[in-house]
């Protein structure tokens, strides 16, 4: 259990170091300076001094004279007298004019700045730290406002985002159009007794826009509009979590009709697995969370939007029915949405007119709005250092391959062998793509090394949209991955080290094929393998015993052999041809995917 551990020191303890240093003050400085006060003498005094030339400093004022000794330890003051010879007996006994000396402070002045001012300065710094630590704490105080919820209010979409600019989400749009329309009209809803969900959760990977969405929707709503992390509600004291979500219903249920947006919802909204030791703030908020939605007082015009990757993390309590009643998938987008959200980011930089973005959505193939953001963004970059006034479709094109393989790295210098080893290779995969049916046409080979540790790579692009995939379609790719290999194999008569990744492809389709997909003979409709994490990564566990995953192992290594051996003798087959188009791609570095079937085809 991960718990917030509150500060050792408390304010108090500031507070004795301020009281410690003020005494020391006091009992040091004050004596010392007491030594410098004033004393008064009669004139005649003073007349002595200056006959014995015993007279240091002098300061004659209109009202008075101040004066030292000769050792200017001791302040004197006298009154002024009528005497025009005084200036020049003091020159005559040696003494020194000065504006220098100070005369002694009030008593109220002392009391002022030697003890009230300190006092109030080091009081001021202490509760200045205390405020610090109170919100380094994870919140304030109640004196400091704690269990107010830190809610955003955007009123009529202050940020100006509507469903127009948000591309490729057309059904989820579609989903969260009727919300809108509720919300501007819901006399039409309430005569044939249909009510709006309470809650619409949004769900799908990293970087498809469910925020934007969420902002589109206060946009086109024209309502009071509250956003919060789910984050922001997780606090070090308990039960501050569930205060600050008493507060932000509250707020919402005062300016309703208005729309909750929760981001990263799975925060707070984990399955409570009821073992001891778990984290009780963070039960205690959902608990107050769910009251809120589903409780006793019903929450007219209060609807709550929220957003996560995970969501099977989520306990079943917040999504069933009642709750969060709709929820509405964010997915990836198609070739259709990639040129819309293409087009939309591009508008917001120069582009040239002859710019095919529907093949630029086509190599962009499962990037999310995010990345493909980031691809028109690098586009112009990449315009600005090549001193272009516009981005251009060659931009386009390599900013695709940096978003998925990094930059070029133009300091790494292969020797020729080297060189020639990764040629061969790259060819190897698109050779074996090219003489396999149903696979995807070559795009681009390229041999030159990438930020991300590729040495070449070669870009395959699908026609259309693919949403299913055969059983041989699945080997095709299993071959196509061991095709570079298979051409260290039949060159060189060794391998190396270059097909590390393609190895971690071909072995994860081919455990895929066995365990999830159901094209094993032997386990027949059988899920082996049971993904726990969709969006974020796809991780997943077996669920069998022991000698079934021996099985698995078996099989998996008998697969992936036998489209390495397919491969391969492809490879030979098209022995000439191989070298051929490796020697080109050796002397180009780049080559696109029509210049490869030209050569392999004349």
């Amino acid at each position: 259990m991960n718990e917030v551990k509150t500060p050792k020191k408390t304010p108090l303890y500031y507070y004795g170091i301020v009281m410690l240093c003020l005494l020391l003050f006091n009992s040091l400085i004050m004596p010392w300076m007491a030594q410098k006060q004033i004393k008064l003498v009669d004139y005649g005094t003073f007349m002595t001094m200056t006959e014995n030339k015993e007279i240091g400093l002098v300061e004659v004022q209109s009202n008075q004279i101040i004066f030292t000794d000769k050792d200017q330890t001791v302040i004197y003051k006298t009154g002024i007298m009528n005497d025009p010879a005084l200036v020049e007996r003091l020159k005559n006994s040696g003494a020194k004019f000065s504006q220098e000396i100070v005369e002694q402070m009030s008593p109220l002045a002392t009391l002022l700045i030697y003890w009230i001012l300190p006092m109030v300065i080091f009081v001021g710094i202490g509760q200045f730290m205390s405020k610090k630590l109170m919100n380094r704490a994870g919140g304030n105080s109640m004196m400091f406002g704690l269990g107010k919820s830190s809610a955003k209010v955007y009123v009529k979409s202050s940020e100006g985002i509507h469903f127009k600019d948000v591309a490729g989400e057309d059904e989820a749009k579609e989903s969260l159009a009727e919300i809108v329309d509720y919300l501007h009209n819901p006399a039409k809803y309430k005569e044939i007794g249909a009510s709006m969900p309470k809650g619409v959760l949004l769900v799908g990977p990293p970087g498809t826009g469910k925020t934007m969405l969420a902002k589109a929707v206060a946009g086109e709503a024209d309502v009071p509009f509250f956003s919060m992390s789910g984050s922001e509600f997780v606090e070090m004291f308990v039960g501050m979590g569930a205060s600050k979500v008493r507060d932000l219903f509250k707020q919402a249920k005062e300016k309703a009709p208005c729309i909750v947006f929760i981001d990263e919802i799975d925060a707070i909204g984990k399955k409570r697995d009821g073992q001891l030791g778990g984290n009780d703030e963070r039960e205690q908020t959902l608990n107050q969370l769910l009251t809120e939605m589903d409780g006793f007082e019903g929450n007219s015009g209060v609807i709550i939007l929220a957003a996560t990757n995970r969501p099977e993390s989520l306990d079943p309590a917040l999504t069933r029915p009642g709750r969060f009643d709709r929820r509405v998938p964010v997915e990836l987008p198609d070739l259709q949405g990639r040129e819309e959200i293409l087009k939309v980011h591009a508008k917001k930089i120069k582009v040239d007119k002859d710019v095919d973005f529907r093949q630029i959505a086509r190599m962009a193939s499962g990037a999310s709005g995010a990345e493909l953001a980031n691809i028109v963004n690098e586009a112009a970059l990449r315009a600005v250092r090549g001193n272009r006034t516009s981005a251009t479709q060659s931009d386009l094109e390599e900013s695709i391959e940096t978003v998925i393989a990094g930059y070029q790295k133009k300091n790494a210098i292969l020797s020729d062998q080297e060189k020639k080893t990764v040629a061969y290779h790259e060819i190897g995969h698109a050779l074996v793509a090219a003489k396999q049916t149903q696979s995807a046409p070559v795009q681009k080979i390229t041999i030159i090394p990438r930020t991300s540790g590729a040495l070449g790579y070669t870009m395959q692009v699908e026609e259309g949209n693919k949403y299913l995939m055969t059983k041989e379609e699945i080997e095709n790719k299993i071959a196509t991955f061991t095709g570079g290999r298979a051409a260290e194999e039949v060159v060189f008569d060794t391998i190396s080290t270059g097909a590390s990744n393609d190895i971690e492809q071909a072995t994860k389709l081919a455990r895929a094929m066995i365990t999830r997909y159901g094209m094993s003979k032997d386990f027949d409709m059988v899920a082996m393998e049971t993904v726990t994490n969709q969006y974020l990564g796809g991780d997943s566990s077996l669920a069998c015993s022991m000698e079934t995953q021996t099985e698995i192992d078996r099989q998996v290594v008998e697969l992936v052999k036998r489209q390495h051996a397919k491969a391969r003798q492809i490879l030979q087959d098209n022995r000439g041809k191989l070298d051929e188009l490796a020697q080109y791609l050796y002397e180009k570095e780049t080559i696109t995917g029509d210049e490869f079937m030209e050569i392999l085809n004349r």
